[in-house]
């Protein structure tokens, strides 16, 4: 037998390995450790907050092109990932296992707001667990198979790729072969990405390491489903078993709520992060949701607090806040643009109605309203509206229109008679796919801005305010499941919860597709478009008679 010196020196590989037995209970040394926080570019997006930074001296940051060269500083996690992991440490020395006896599972379950940044600790987390725990198993899963393969599964690769044990594992990103695995022990030390579908429920069953860690880690965890979660509470029976639950707080049931919130938050250690509190979130944007909404709206306690939905009523447009655009009073803007809404009714109770506004100004024109019109007649109507504002020297900036149903019919006949009309479908995909499921949802919400801070709507007593107002006020909306983006309830919806009479929003959705894009002030101004002169007229726009 050769005598070994312990003063041989240590291969890289071995150095590695020992130097990573000694953050068996340390994640955030780890991830200190682990990847170049001092030079890399691409992952100083924060600067450590004082106290850590006094705890890694050695992370100073020594990038030349670093915006905050100016002043000693290191990057590194968020503050709250690093409160995050260590305290996931105080849990991993608390349970003090011994490679033998199962001990209590280590429980996490984090609602959020937007943006704080949740993919990025779910792939520092995968590989704490897989470099510090030979033999441990792990599956991750998402509310959709894109957001687990687009985002949750790719940001694991983005820092597998820069991490120091990169040479260690395999990293597969196939649509259906998606893991991360030891190059020695491909089936027993591995971590693997499974779609969350309920009939796959079967898929995150088995997971067992009893002499190693067993983890899930679930992102976006209010749309996985109760049975996935059941399912993985077997395999938190041996060894030293961790759950990791992360998501946006779209509903106020389902078992991320109960887990947060209700009968099992005794097993959990809870934490609610607020967008507001964390470095790289875009702070502009959450101000304006915060003003468009108000602060304690449900959209704000959802996509900004991390706080889950009041029980009550989900109102998309607040009451007060259409009284007070009904108070407000018009103002002179010559370079305003004229945008027209034109709502095609679909079934014989709706209204057709040609909504015209001028820059922030939707009352001083009237709202034409019609019944039983085929696509040719409503298509005469718009080119009567159209004709009456140039007879003023005002020429439409954009003219939309609803292009579902019959309304496609009343798009094709006034671009054949050479009109230049925009086909919006209420169905389609928005433009801010992040926070809205369709262009309806998105205009509604664009129109909801406007509502808050300077649309001037029609007053009250005026002919159709009351209904406007009921419109516009009475319309709830929720969250999708998957995706967490917001949607508005259909009219159908709203028809069958008001009951009796209830109108269906016409007038609201017509003013809503003036919204429909962004049309730039005018360049001349308004009157003075025709041959440069100021066409006088006797039509009087607040009279309603034409």
């Amino acid at each position: 037998m050769t005598d070994v010196s312990r003063d041989t020196p240590l291969s890289d590989d071995e150095q590695l390995a020992e130097d990573l037995a000694g953050f068996y209970a340390d994640p955030l040394g780890y991830v200190m450790y682990m990847w170049p926080w001092d030079t890399e570019a691409s992952i100083q997006l924060v600067e450590l907050t004082p106290e850590y930074y006094e705890r890694f001296p050695g992370a100073k940051c020594v990038n030349p092109d670093c915006p905050s060269k100016d002043h000693d500083h290191a990057h590194g996690p968020d503050k709250w990932a690093c409160e995050f992991l260590d305290q996931l440490g105080e849990d991993i020395k608390e349970r003090n296992f011994d490679g033998t006896h199962a001990v209590r599972p280590i429980q996490n379950s984090t609602s959020s707001g937007h943006g704080i940044g949740k993919t990025v600790l779910v792939g520092m987390l995968i590989k704490f667990i897989s470099d510090t725990r030979p033999f441990s198993r792990g599956i991750v899963t998402a509310n959709t198979a894109d957001q687990l393969r687009t985002k949750t599964w790719a940001e694991l690769g983005k820092w597998h790729r820069l991490s120091l044990t990169s040479h260690w594992f395999t990293y597969t990103s196939g649509r259906n072969a998606m893991s991360l695995y030891h190059n020695d022990f491909k089936e027993e030390w591995r971590c693997d990405a499974q779609t969350c579908r309920e009939e796959n429920s079967e898929a995150f069953a088995g997971l067992h390491a009893a002499n190693s860690t067993a983890y899930y880690i679930f992102d976006e965890a209010s749309a996985v489903p109760n049975s996935i979660f059941e399912v993985r509470e077997g395999g938190t029976t041996d060894g030293e078993p961790m759950t990791f639950d992360f998501g946006n707080p779209t509903r106020n049931s389902g078992r991320f709520f109960d887990n947060c919130k209700g009968r099992f938050k005794a097993d959990y250690r809870v934490r609610c992060i607020d967008s507001r509190d964390v470095q790289i979130t875009n702070k502009e944007r959450i101000d304006r949701w915060i003003a468009s909404y108000g602060e304690d709206s449900d959209f704000v306690k959802v996509r900004v607090k991390g706080e889950f939905p009041s029980v009550g009523s989900m109102q998309f447009i607040g009451t007060d806040d259409v009284d007070r655009a009904m108070e407000r009073e018009p103002t002179v803007d010559r370079y305003a643009p004229l945008i027209i809404g034109v709502d095609v009714a679909r079934f014989g109770d709706d209204d057709t109605v040609i909504y015209p506004r001028i820059g922030n100004d939707a009352r001083s024109f009237p709202i034409e309203r019609y019944k039983g019109l085929d696509t040719i007649q409503v298509s005469g109507k718009v080119i009567e509206c159209i004709r009456r504002f140039r007879a003023i020297g005002m020429d439409p900036s954009a003219v939309f229109v609803d292009g579902g149903g019959i309304g496609a019919g009343v798009v094709d006949y006034l671009r054949h008679l050479g009109y230049d009309i925009i086909e919006v479908q209420f169905g389609g995909g928005a433009t801010d796919k992040d926070v809205y499921r369709f262009k309806s949802d998105e205009m509604w919400g664009t129109m909801r801005e406007a509502i808050v801070t300077k649309l001037v709507l029609p007053k009250l007593t005026s002919q159709g305010g009351v209904e406007l107002k009921d419109q516009l006020t009475q319309r709830e909306f929720g969250y999708t499941i998957q995706g967490n983006k917001v949607h508005l309830e259909s009219k159908k919806d709203m028809k069958e919860r008001l009951g009796g009479e209830a109108a269906s929003p016409d007038i609201a959705d017509a003013l809503a597709l003036t919204y429909a894009q962004e049309v730039a002030p005018l360049r001349i101004v308004a009157g003075e478009r025709t041959a440069g002169k100021l066409i006088t007229s006797e039509f009087d726009p607040l009279d309603g008679k034409y």
